[in-house]
C-alpha cells in the first residue's frame, strides 16, 4: 500500500496531479479542495494517497488532508453505488466539515446539488453514514461557521472528543464547561477531557 508521496510537484491540473519522487513521476487524481492547497510547480509536495487497483489500470489518489482521505475511504467502502470518481465529485463539491454537517441533519438537499450525486444517492449517503457520522460531524459544523477565540477552540475541541467518545452533546458541552470552571482558561483539551471523564466514571 502506498500510504504518500512525497517529492517535487511537476504539474497540477484541477482533477490530477503528477510528483516526481526519486525520478519516477506518479500521475495523481485528486479534489478540488487539495488542488486549492498544493504549491506552485516545482517546490515539494506531501500529498496522502489511496491506491485501487484494476485489473485494467493501478489508480492513485491524492489528499492534501487525512480528513479528504478519510472520508473518500469511507464513501468508496461504505456507501453501495459510490465509487472513486463520485467521491472525489463529492471532495471537489462540499468541504469534509459541511458533509459531515449535511449528513449529521439529514441535509438530502445540499448532498444532492453535488456533481453527480443526485437525490437517491444523497438519500443513500445520509442513511448509510449517519451513525458514523453522528452528533459529532453537525457539532464540527456548526462551530465552523462561527470563528471561535482560542479558549472556545479548546472548549470545541474537547467536546467533540467527549462526543467521539460517546457522550451526549448537551452532557458533553456542560461537563466541558463545568470543567473549564474548574480548572481555569489555561486548561488543555486533554486535562478538560480527562476531568470529564473522572467525573462520569
Amino acid at each position: 500500500m502506498i500510504s504518500f508521496l512525497r517529492g517535487k510537484l511537476v504539474d497540477a491540473i484541477p482533477s490530477l496531479a503528477t510528483v516526481e519522487v526519486n525520478g519516477l513521476g506518479y500521475d495523481v487524481l485528486i479534489p478540488l479542495s487539495s488542488y486549492d492547497k498544493l504549491p506552485p510547480p516545482g517546490q515539494e509536495v506531501k500529498l496522502l494517497t489511496h491506491l485501487v487497483v484494476r485489473e485494467d489500470a493501478h489508480i492513485l489518489y491524492g489528499f492534501a488532508s487525512a480528513a479528504e482521505r478519510e472520508l473518500f475511504r469511507l464513501l468508496i467502502n461504505t456507501v453501495s453505488g459510490i465509487g472513486p470518481k463520485i467521491a472525489l465529485n463529492i471532495l471537489s463539491g462540499i468541504s469534509v466539515t459541511t458533509f459531515r454537517g449535511a449528513v449529521a441533519n439529514g441535509d438530502v438537499k445540499a448532498l444532492a446539488q453535488i456533481s453527480g450525486v443526485g437525490k437517491k444517492t444523497a438519500e443513500r449517503i445520509v442513511v448509510e453514514l449517519k451513525d458514523k457520522v453522528g452528533a459529532a460531524g453537525a457539532w464540527e459544523a456548526a462551530s465552523a461557521q462561527r470563528a471561535l477565540s482560542p479558549e472556545d477552540q479548546k472548549v470545541n475541541d474537547a467536546v467533540l472528543a467527549l462526543l467521539a467518545l460517546g457522550f451526549k452533546q448537551i452532557d458533553a458541552h456542560d461537563s466541558v464547561r463545568l470543567a473549564q470552571t474548574g480548572l481555569g482558561a489555561q486548561a488543555t483539551v486533554e486535562e478538560l477531557v480527562r476531568a470529564c471523564l473522572k467525573k462520569s466514571a
